[in-house]
């Protein structure tokens, strides 16, 4: 299971974003590794109108990827796929930082076991 949560301010541009791009990397590259079955893979975003950055200026953005995860991987494998996610996504928003002042955020969470529940008929 990986669960991709963007989440993002609404001046940036959309074209600059891909976001449908990043996303088809996301699910390639976890599925490349073998740590994350891609039926278990979603991704979702989320344009925020409301925001603010720093000290205020229109001009600055965000976007921030939350990364939800099964248990079963090792902190050094969490690591690993971690840092590789974090590169894709820099890459990916380099055209993106080089027009606009923006701030990249990432975070991976382990979702608990007992208390999480799924069902999918595929």
């Amino acid at each position: 299971m990986a669960h991709f949560i963007y989440e993002y301010s609404a001046n940036l541009s959309e074209q600059l974003l891909d976001l449908p791009g990043l996303m088809q990397k996301m699910h390639e590259h976890a599925a490349e590794t073998d740590l994350f079955p891609l039926a278990g893979m979603r991704s979702r975003a989320m344009k925020c109108e409301h925001f603010r950055v720093a000290d205020g200026d229109p001009a600055k953005g965000f976007i921030n990827l939350s990364m939800k995860i099964g248990r079963g991987r090792d902190q050094k494998t969490r690591m690993q796929a971690g840092e590789m996610f974090w590169q894709l996504m820099l890459d990916h928003l380099a055209p993106l930082m080089a027009q606009q002042a923006v701030t990249v955020s990432f975070e991976m969470r382990e979702l608990e076991q007992q208390v999480k529940f799924n069902h999918r008929n595929f």
